[in-house]
C-alpha cells in the first residue's frame, strides 16, 4: 500500500486537485495498475505518465479518487536481429480509484473497468 501524505495535507484547500495530482506522477510505475490497464500494447514503456482527476468523493473516513492516467505501452518482441516487431510506443489510458485514509493517509488503488 502506498501513502499520498502531500494530498492528505493539501485536503480542503484550493490546491488539493494539483497537489493529488503531482504526487501521482511523482509514483513510481510498479505502483500503479498500469501493466493491467494496457489495452493495446503488452508491456508499459517506461517514458513517464500523467493524471487527470475526473472525480472525488468525501467520506467521513476516506477520500476517493476517480483518476485518469494517460501513459506509453510497446508490444515487445523477443529482441532478436531479425525480429519484425516494431518498438514503436503505443498511447494508453486507463482509470483507477484511489481511497486515501484520512488518518494515516495509506492509498488503496485499484483499476477501474470502464
Amino acid at each position: 500500500m502506498l501513502s499520498l501524505p502531500k494530498s492528505l495535507n493539501a485536503w480542503g484547500t484550493p490546491g488539493f486537485r494539483e497537489v493529488l495530482k503531482q504526487e501521482i506522477e511523482h509514483l513510481d510505475y510498479g505502483q500503479l495498475p498500469l501493466q493491467q490497464g494496457l489495452a493495446i500494447s503488452s508491456q508499459v514503456a517506461e517514458s513517464g505518465f500523467s493524471a487527470m482527476i475526473l472525480n472525488i468523493l468525501d467520506d467521513p473516513g476516506f477520500i476517493h479518487v476517480k483518476a485518469g492516467i494517460f501513459y506509453s505501452g510497446i508490444i515487445a518482441g523477443c529482441s532478436c536481429a531479425d525480429d519484425p516487431t516494431p518498438m514503436n510506443e503505443q498511447n494508453e489510458y486507463c482509470e483507477v480509484l484511489l481511497s486515501i485514509d484520512k488518518l494515516t493517509a495509506a492509498t488503496a488503488i485499484k483499476l477501474l473497468a470502464e
